[in-house]
């Protein structure tokens, strides 16, 4: 057994859309501080990345963005393609930056397809909103659909790529939209209540791929317990189906109660229990082949930190008991930097994650999205909509 891969360089900090913006490199920063002083990382190698080419950057994205997003930082404030506005600010050497984000995830996508190891970590990555021609949500190449299109390319024919951050996937469910090749599941606040407005249950696909797009549009509040109650009424059943060789998740972690972009109510215990769920179903249904990015997440200080720490943990197979202290390393330079924060003590927030299966004869919030959404894509699949041993 290989030993998992994690990429980091504190290169990847360039990424920066600057001032006030909530992408703040700083969350890459504190995760990867915590990781190290909890002895998460002691002893494994972080893999550097190097930006990825123009050709593999045009996988996706269209030539004429990546010109645009290449001359934006001289060419003043109208650029276009989504580039320079509020989301998406243009900043110095963007191109590069953005580029090597994209690098670190085809190299964490390199070293599973090359059998180097069977788990990858980055969690600079996830930048699951760009488009082909236009920047979107903070996000200027689209890391996670390059490295889809790469691994198709090398050796894969069934993907499975599982979106947890409240905002819709809608990039990546764009590029493969009419791909049987890729199943794209997206759990998110519904459109309804946020941004992107794109993500419903109807969303299923089209021609040939009609089912391999799956959208679970959550309502706000919607804590642990009902978040997995969703979770496992429909995604088991869909990979147990399909039977990906690889599964690629963007664990973004917006969706905690005090994200402040966002209004779902997940804690860092429910992360937790997330990243094992995955981890748990890529050695059931994908022969323990696993990419896992991050993506969204702005409580820069209590949440992200944590919940990324248990991820690269999980992925390790190092796991950190929830009642683990907080190193008071990591806590006295985070006090340095900012004196006034509410700082967390420990790696849990003291949630109890337990859920009810679907199908218990209640009505939970959530029962309307995972009925929809079930009605929507698993009689695509052969499976019984409204029978939950399907």
């Amino acid at each position: 057994m290989y030993q998992p891969a994690v990429v980091w360089d504190p290169a990847l900090l360039g990424y920066d859309l600057g001032g006030d913006h909530p992408f703040n490199p700083v969350r890459l920063q504190l995760t990867i501080r915590l990781a190290t002083e909890l002895g998460v990382l002691d002893g494994v190698p972080l893999l550097v990345p190097e930006p990825a080419t123009d050709d593999e950057l045009c996988r996706v994205h269209a030539e004429e963005y990546l010109s645009a997003v290449k001359q934006a930082p001289l060419a003043g404030w109208d650029v276009g393609h989504g580039l320079g506005t509020t989301d998406n600010p243009v900043f110095s050497d963007m191109h590069e930056a953005t580029a090597l984000v994209v690098g670190s995830t085809l190299l964490a996508a390199r070293k599973i397809a090359d059998g180097e190891a069977s788990r990858a970590v980055n969690i600079a990555g996830g930048l699951h909103h760009a488009m082909r021609d236009h920047a979107a949500g903070f996000c200027v190449y689209n890391d996670c659909a390059i490295a889809i299109s790469w691994l198709l390319d090398h050796g894969f024919d069934r993907i499975a790529y599982v979106d947890t951050d409240v905002h819709h996937g809608d990039g990546v469910q764009t590029a493969f939209y009419d791909d049987p090749r890729v199943l794209t599941i997206s759990l998110h606040q519904h459109p309804f209540t946020l941004w992107p407005g794109t993500g419903y249950s109807a969303e299923a696909g089209a021609g040939e791929a009609e089912g391999s797009a799956v959208n679970i549009p959550l309502p706000p509040r919607t804590a642990d317990p009902s978040w997995l109650r969703a979770f496992h009424a429909v995604v088991p059943s869909l990979l147990e189906e399909f039977q990906p060789q690889i599964l690629i998740t963007q664990c973004g972690v917006d969706s905690h109660d005090e994200d402040p972009l966002a209004d779902l109510s997940l804690t860092v215990d429910g992360h937790r229990t997330i990243y094992a769920t995955l981890r748990s179903l890529a050695d059931r249904y994908a022969g323990g082949k696993w990419l896992a990015v991050g993506g969204g997440g702005y409580q820069l200080i209590r949440v992200v930190p944590r919940s990324w720490t248990h991820l690269i943990a999980t992925v390790l197979d190092r796991d950190v008991k929830p009642e683990t202290k907080v190193p008071p390393g990591w806590l006295d330079m985070v006090r340095k930097a900012a004196p006034h924060a509410d700082l967390p003590t420990e790696m849990t927030d003291g949630a109890d994650t337990n859920y009810r299966p679907w199908g218990d004869g209640d009505d939970d919030p959530v029962d309307v999205a995972i009925r929809d959404t079930r009605r929507a894509v698993f009689p695509l699949h052969g499976l019984d909509p409204d029978d939950p041993r399907d």
